[in-house]
């Protein structure tokens, strides 16, 4: 598919199911160095990527020697922190020898429901492939509860490409897409090459289906693809057992694609715009001007202040005549603002007692 080739930004989920081998419990080496060869392709390209990938506690559970049965919240947790060593380990291994730098991200869903918590998170990513670094992002397993949990990792892909404004969402899984049924029991079942919207009767057809190794069903996947095609993400749920799962992707493998409904920054624009003000912040005419040329809004820039509201809060930026130019996320509460409003970003340490960041409210926090 087109978006696959001119993507500037992929997220990848990477199941359990091809992680590791279901019968021994050990990391299927062989064909992860194979996706790092993949890997090292896209980012040859310039292209950013984010794997998000499970099999934590699917290798600690080996090496603890778990039974294969449902594991205990405990047991979960326990296996999590021996395999999340293992996992990392191995990702290192096999992208160091290309000269990429790994990071581990682990990510709870109130990292991302809180708005303070999902800028940091979206800060660090940022941060993280500005330096040309490989994330690899899983849930926190190893402290999150049922209450905190995404539960699956389809969700918590779609999820981090939201937060990095992905342009295409890859999840490779155990099948080869979504089909008119479950085609492991209906031989008439079909794939669907392309949907463009998620209706009632496409979901009415995801079956629960599972790998034994992964919690994540054909509804979990379908409620991925509406969260990131919401946000201008395309989709792709493609069978990823085979080696170089990616480049097959690239050259035509089977699969199902779901197309975006805006691109990710006209649907982040829009996400912006529609949230309620808390305050706002008044700018002075070169700020404006600054602002409308596409730059961030620097403290230098600040005027004033009104309302009270906490760092992630949005806001209404307004010129000091009153003219309103739009609204944006704040990376301050309304004390901190007030006092650096009018200086620069290197004194923001000295001002407040610690470091802060640049700027006020970044270009893509905002709505103009």
């Amino acid at each position: 598919m087109d978006s696959l080739t001119s993507a500037k930004r992929i997220v990848i989920k990477i199941g359990s199911a091809l992680l590791v081998d279901r019968a021994t419990g050990q990391l299927r080496a062989d064909w992860l160095r194979a996706m790092a060869e993949d890997v090292v392709e896209l980012k040859q390209r310039g292209v950013d990527v984010v794997l998000v990938s499970s099999g934590s506690i699917a290798l600690g559970r080996g090496v603890l020697g778990l039974p294969a049965t449902a594991l205990s919240l405990e047991q979960s947790q326990a296996a999590a922190s021996v395999g999340q060593i293992r996992l990392a380990r191995a990702y290192e291994e096999v992208l160091a020898p290309h000269g990429l730098t790994t990071a581990q991200v682990l990510v709870t869903l109130e990292d991302t429901a809180d708005r303070r918590r999902y800028l940091n998170s979206r800060a660090t990513l940022e941060t993280l492939l500005g330096f040309g670094a490989v994330p690899i992002v899983n849930e926190n397993d190893t402290v999150a509860t049922d209450e905190i949990r995404y539960g699956d990792n389809d969700r918590l892909a779609a999820q981090i490409a939201v937060t990095v404004g992905a342009d295409v969402l890859i999840l490779l899984s155990d099948v080869d897409g979504l089909y008119t049924g479950n085609p492991n029991d209906d031989p008439t079942a079909t794939r669907f090459d392309v949907v463009t919207e998620i209706t009632p009767q496409i979901e009415a057809m995801a079956g629960d289906a599972g790998s034994g190794l992964s919690k994540g069903g054909m509804k979990t996947k379908l409620m991925a693809a509406k969260t990131a095609t919401a946000s201008g993400c395309a989709m792709a749920i493609t069978h990823g057992f085979e080696n170089h799962p990616l480049k097959r992707l690239a050259t035509g493998a089977a699969a199902t694609w779901f197309t975006p409904q805006l691109d990710p920054h006209a649907a982040r624009k829009r996400w912006i715009a529609a949230m309620k003000p808390q305050g706002a912040v008044l700018v002075d005419e070169g700020a404006a001007k600054a602002l409308s040329s596409g730059k961030s809004l620097l403290p230098a820039g600040l005027r004033g202040v009104e309302g009270r509201f906490g760092r992630g809060d949005p806001v209404t930026i307004r010129v000091t005549d009153g003219r309103s130019l739009g609204q944006g996320l704040t990376r301050y509460t309304h004390d901190e603002a007030r006092a650096i409003a009018g200086h620069h970003s290197a004194e923001i340490e000295e001002i407040l007692g610690y470091p802060g960041r640049a700027v006020l409210i970044h270009r893509d926090d905002m709505a103009l």
